[in-house]
């Protein structure tokens, strides 16, 4: 059932709106009495889930009992990062996302119909894993509150996915998203049905239905000045609320460019960009607009590793970023791979296929490290100065010495494409 609906291209939803928006809608399910909220964690800061989370602890007071982060695979929050993002609500209420051991099975989707909707690149059972805490912890409300925007898993973000990987176990998250690498991730991204979300739908059907899950989905786009601008609030039990706000996610996040781009300048915000784990939505949310040839220069003053997990950025330092043919060739033959699915995906998406070279300038990696995971190096200092990002606006820029480039303040805000590729890619 669809609960609250509001949002296009030009809304500019105020704090507000939220507030009026998220009680309306609540307001509509009745008194509950014991609430648990499942927001991003500090990697979707800028989602407005950290506000409306807020705003859920003060409608709800002692009723909303637990605040679990859906955390997947990403290094758990700080005390600090939760004061930031989550603003006053106790520390006390948050629950911290064990994904190696604090979930259980509800059921496994059969191996037919996942090598069916993958077309025969993939052969296994997808298991439906959450955390236990939302099987076993007396809930009759589960708020899952998040951003709808292009994804490289699962097409477009959140919805049943917060649940499925934001608080599934290892064998769910890695058998996902390797479906995804697998398929073609280029084939999924900016798309509400795909091979992946079919799978976690299916799950979410036939295993989940008894959790009492209500969606709180937003969609955050730019102004004209480059500020965050709300465009639309979505709340719902089903699917509706979801293909609501994807489809506003798709006007509001994904631009299309006339021609591929020769040189793409990305900046990672320190705060929230860490490891490449995460900064590499600079790769894949570019990989279609980029032509062959160009070049992608990441400004990523704050990564300091690969992975967010000491074994996945093991697996990183060993196989690097090679292209696809050469990670499933590895998965074939490595156990270690083979056992950390999530791992080898990662290395596709982080992958310019040798189309295009990337070029890394970390403020916390040596060039050594950088250029044996199969990346460029270039000294951040140096490349700051060439291409400031606070002298740059998002798009189209000409530099002192007449250079064009196209610049990007924030990756996880967007996808963009030129048109053939995207065309041939996603028929």
């Amino acid at each position: 059932m669809l609960l609250y609906a509001r949002g296009n291209q030009n809304e500019n939803l105020t704090p507000e709106d939220l507030k009026q928006g998220l009680y309306s809608a609540i307001e509509k399910l009745g008194s509950r009495k014991k609430v648990l909220a499942v927001p991003p964690d500090f990697t979707r800061f800028h989602s407005q889930a950290g506000e409306l989370t807020n705003l859920a602890w003060r409608y709800y007071r002692q009723n909303l009992t637990d605040i679990l982060p859906a955390l997947g695979t990403h290094a758990p929050m700080t005390d600090s990062e939760i004061t930031k993002m989550y603003g006053d609500i106790p520390l006390k209420l948050f629950r911290e996302h064990n994904w190696r051991q604090d979930v259980v099975t509800l059921g496994e989707v059969p191996a037919d119909f996942v090598r069916k909707v993958s077309e025969g690149r993939v052969d296994y059972r997808w298991p439906a894993q959450v955390n236990r805490l939302l099987v076993e912890g007396g809930f009759d409300l589960i708020l899952s509150i998040g951003q709808v925007v292009p994804h490289e898993v699962s097409g477009m973000a959140n919805y049943n996915k917060n649940i499925f990987v934001g608080t599934g176990g290892p064998e769910g998250i890695n058998k996902s998203h390797f479906l995804g690498a697998a398929y073609g991730m280029e084939r999924i991204m900016g798309r509400a049905d795909n091979p992946v979300r079919q799978v976690i739908n299916c799950g979410c059907e036939n295993f989940a239905a008894d959790l009492p899950i209500v969606y709180v989905l937003t969609v955050v786009g730019t102004d004209k000045d480059g500020n965050l601008a709300t465009r639309g609030l979505f709340m719902g039990d089903d699917i509706e609320c979801f293909n609501r706000a994807a489809e506003l996610s798709l006007k509001v996040n994904f631009q299309m460019l006339a021609e591929p781009l020769k040189k793409v300048v990305v900046y990672l915000d320190p705060a929230e960009y860490k490891s490449t784990w995460l900064g590499n939505k600079s790769i894949y949310r570019t990989r279609m607009a980029i032509a062959d040839k160009g070049e992608l220069i990441v400004l990523a003053p704050g990564v300091g590793t690969f992975g967010e997990d000491p074994e996945i950025d093991r697996l990183i330092r060993k196989y690097g970023y090679i292209n696809t043919h050469g990670i499933l060739e590895a998965v074939e033959k490595n156990d270690d791979l083979r056992q950390n699915l999530s791992a080898a995906a990662h290395l596709i998406h982080g992958s310019s296929e040798d189309r295009f070279t990337v070029t890394y300038c970390p403020g916390k990696l040596a060039a050594g490290q950088i250029e044996s995971v199969n990346f460029r190096y270039a000294d951040l200092r140096k490349m700051t100065d060439r291409y400031n990002p606070a002298r740059l606006k998002d798009g189209f820029n000409t530099c002192r010495d007449g250079e064009e480039i196209f610049f990007i303040s924030n990756p996880a805000l967007g996808l963009w494409a030129c048109k053939d590729r995207f065309n041939d890619n996603n028929e």
